[in-house]
Formats: C-alpha cells, structure tokens, sequence
C-alpha cells in the first residue's frame, strides 16, 4: 500500500511539517501521519524508524527553512538594518508556520544539532553581530542574548501573551529591537 501511495521519506517529512502546522507540532505522531495518507502505520515503517525519527527529520527540515529564510533577510545588510531583518525572519516564520517554528526548538543529539542548518543559523546571528564589533566569548553571550530574547517574545507572543493590552506587540517588537541595538553598539566590558 506504501508503494501505491507513493511515499517517501521526503515526502512523509513535508507532510509532517504541514501536519505541525496545522495541529502542532507535539501532536504529530506515524499515526497521525498514517491518516493523512490513508494508509497503516506499519507502511511508514519502510522510510521512518519511529517517531523520534520523524520528528527529527521534520525538526531538520525547518531549521534549514528558517536558516533559509534569515540568509536572504540579511542579505546585503549591517548592523541594525541586520538585527531588525534577523529578528523579523524568526519573528515571521513563527506567526506563519507555528508548527514548523516549534519543530526547530526539538531536542537533538549532539552529532544532529552540529551537522543541522542550527549551525548556519547560529553563524547567521553572528553574522549579524560583526556590525558591533564584539569580541570572544562576548560575541558568544550576544548570540545567546539575542536567542532567548527572540523565542521567548515570540513564544509569548505567538501563545496570545499581548494580545489584551496596549500598546500592540508589534510596537514593543520595534522597541525593542531599538534598545537591542543601543545595547549591542553599548555592550559593556567584561
């Protein structure tokens, strides 16, 4: 039944990220995935070992979207032209595929994460960084401040958290990248 379905891992993979956006990411599952093709799970079972294995490719598969995205928001920009370009690609990609953004926050092993597009993202982030002039490890603790910044205002954002107050979030969102370049070109010596 497989072969007449025309599965394959590719295919089973985008089909799970679609899946993640539609119900969430943590609700995907092979059976879920089964379904959607009409098909039994044990048929899955010929291009994915289990879940985890699914989860991870469709984990894989949108951290290289989102690094996708943020290398050709930063094209051709520097410093806070960069920074705002940077933030807005997360910022964007979360509102317009929550399932896939929770997808590249999934745990993975060690050997995974460092041979996943995580790292060109990461480099991305640094990229950005050069327009301020930091130096190591201060450029290491930039990269992580911006990170949590980032998913923490979208996490809160994308789960309804200003959605009841003024001003808009949209407003705090351009606040905020205002003071994180007046930080970052400020960055205080260790």
């Amino acid at each position: 039944m497989a072969a007449r379905a025309g599965l394959t891992a590719d295919r089973l993979v985008r089909a799970g990220a679609e899946l993640a956006d539609e119900i969430g990411f943590g609700q995907v599952t092979l059976s879920e995935l089964a379904r959607r093709f009409d098909v039994k799970v044990a048929s899955l079972y010929s291009h994915l070992r289990n879940s985890h294995d699914l989860k991870t490719r469709i984990a894989l598969s949108c951290l290289a979207e989102l690094a996708d995205r943020a290398a050709e928001a930063l094209a051709g920009r520097s410093g806070k032209d960069a920074l705002r370009a940077h933030a807005d690609a997360l910022r964007d990609y979360a509102r317009q595929h929550p399932g896939r953004y929770a997808a590249t926050q999934y745990p993975l092993d060690r050997d995974t994460a460092l041979a996943s597009a995580g790292v060109r993202y990461a480099r991305l982030t640094r990229a950005v960084l050069r327009g301020y002039d930091l130096p190591e490890p201060e450029q290491t603790h930039a990269v992580r401040m911006l990170g949590g910044l980032f998913h923490g205002y979208v996490g809160l954002e994308t789960a309804g958290g200003f959605s009841h107050s003024a001003p808009d979030s949209q407003e705090s969102w351009e606040r905020i990248i205002d003071a994180l370049d007046a930080l970052l070109r400020a960055w205080p010596a260790p």
